[in-house]
C-alpha cells in the first residue's frame, strides 16, 4: 500500500511539473488534459485518478510555478549583501537565458495576460504568487536602503515582467536580448546597483 501511495504521489508530481511547463509555453487554453497526460507518460483516462477536474490541476500547476519562483528568489537574494542580491536577481530575470526559457521561467510573464480568465482557484493562486514576489522584492529593496519599498517593488516588478514579456514577443532574438539588457541596466541604475 505504501508503494502504491508513493507511486501515485510521484505520478501526481510528474503531472503537475509537465502541466506547469505546458501552461507556461502554450497558455491556459493551449493544452488539453490528454496532451498533459501524454507529456507525463500516462493515458487521458487516468487523469481522474489524480484530479477532480482540469481546474484543480491548473491551480496546482500554478502553485508549483510560484514555488520555483520562490526558489529563484532564494538563489538570488539569500546569502548575499542586499544590493548584490538585487543585482543578481535582475541579472537572472532580465537575461538572454530567461528570454528563451519560457517553459521553465516565471509564471507572471507567461500567464499574466490570462489570469483574469483563469478558474477562481487558479486565479487566487496566481495572485498569491504575484504578492509573494512583490513582498520578497520589497523586503530586498528595504534591506538595500531604498525608500518607499512597497511602491518601488510594484514598479520594479512591473518593469521586470513587462520587459521580459515584450522581449519574448520579438522575432528578432538580437533585439529581444538588447531589450532586456537595456531594461536591466536602467533598473540597476535607478536602484543604485551599478
Amino acid at each position: 500500500m505504501a508503494n502504491k501511495s508513493a507511486h501515485k504521489a510521484k505520478m501526481r508530481d510528474t503531472i503537475v511539473r509537465e502541466a506547469s511547463f505546458a501552461l507556461r509555453s502554450k497558455g491556459l487554453n493551449g493544452v488539453s488534459v490528454a496532451e498533459l497526460m501524454q507529456r507525463a507518460g500516462l493515458t487521458h483516462g487516468g487523469f481522474y485518478a489524480y484530479y477532480k477536474n482540469r481546474d484543480e490541476l491548473v491551480a496546482e500547476a500554478i502553485a508549483e510555478m510560484f514555488s520555483g519562483t520562490g526558489r529563484m528568489l532564494d538563489a538570488s537574494l539569500a546569502g548575499s549583501p542586499p544590493k548584490e542580491g538585487l543585482a543578481a536577481l535582475l541579472d537572472f530575470y532580465l537575461s538572454e537565458a530567461n528570454v528563451r526559457n519560457i517553459e521553465k521561467g516565471c509564471a507572471i510573464p507567461a500567464l499574466s495576460s490570462e489570469a483574469s480568465r483563469m478558474p477562481l482557484a487558479a486565479r487566487r493562486t496566481f495572485e498569491e504568487g504575484v504578492q509573494m514576489f512583490q513582498t520578497r522584492l520589497a523586503a530586498a529593496l528595504r534591506d538595500a536602503g531604498c525608500a518607499e519599498e512597497e511602491s518601488l517593488a510594484r514598479s520594479v516588478l512591473a518593469e521586470m515582467v513587462g520587459a521580459l514579456t515584450l522581449a519574448r514577443t520579438m522575432q528578432d532574438h538580437t533585439a529581444a536580448v538588447a531589450f532586456v539588457d537595456s531594461a536591466r541596466a536602467d533598473l540597476k541604475k535607478r536602484l543604485g546597483l551599478t
